[in-house]
């Protein structure tokens, strides 16, 4: 049977799993703290929690800055970086979807909330592409808009750019930075220093605004 056991303010779940050769700990995305060990003993469990303390303080720090974006369904939406509410007339596309819903079930109300971001992927997203492709002089074959769980965006080799319809919720300077580093790619397909400088020419902050977009965490 599982345990608490606590370190200072700490709590870990300890879970006894005897096929394992060592112990380890894992902290969670939601700071979740999980000891998994092959010895029955509780005073060893505690030790080793102590002896990790300062790592895992370090990723609880880790997780705090990289906050999930979220809101509250039905109630609210999250567009450039703002809440509004979905009564508001920034939402009012998602208003509609979620009125022909008529139900409460999760699954759904996040395909309306998916639906919405892409539809105003596809207003937004293309001027912000054709504003910096102009000004940095280059070409590209395809823009395409999808849900992506891991990235903001990406550029082939046959210069296809695609764009996380998930952008929609990060502020306009942060999507500027995506489109440019996108665009960039289609001279340097590498993150060579050629290539960063290329994004830092024409967006001089680059390096602040790749670090906040780093501490942002997609969501599923």
């Amino acid at each position: 049977m599982n345990k608490t056991i606590t370190c200072k303010e700490l709590k870990a779940e300890l879970i006894y799993a005897p096929k394992l050769k060592h112990s380890y700990i894992r902290v969670k995305g939601d700071s979740t703290i999980v000891i998994k060990t092959p010895y029955k003993n509780e005073r060893y469990a505690r030790d080793f929690f102590r002896d990790k303390e300062v790592w895992i303080r370090k990723q609880l720090e880790k997780n705090a800055l990289h906050k999930p974006l979220h809101v509250n369904l039905e109630d609210e939406v999250l567009i450039f970086g703002k809440i509004y509410s979905v009564d508001e007339n920034e939402a009012v596309y998602l208003q509609k979807k979620l009125c022909r819903l008529k139900t409460s079930e999760e699954k759904k109300i996040l395909l309306a909330y998916d639906n919405f971001y892409k539809y105003i992927a596809q207003e937004y997203l293309p001027q912000r592409v054709e504003y910096f492709a102009k000004i940095m002089n280059l070409e590209y074959k395809t823009l395409k808009f999808r849900k992506m769980k891991s990235r903001w965006g990406s550029c082939s080799s046959i210069k296809v750019i695609t764009l996380n319809t998930q952008l929609m919720k990060v502020q306009k300077e942060l999507i500027d930075y995506v489109v440019v580093h996108e665009l960039a790619h289609l001279v340097h397909m590498n993150h060579s220093h050629r290539f960063h400088a290329l994004v830092e020419k024409y967006l001089p902050h680059a390096k602040t605004l790749r670090k906040k977009l780093k501490n942002i965490r997609l969501s599923t």
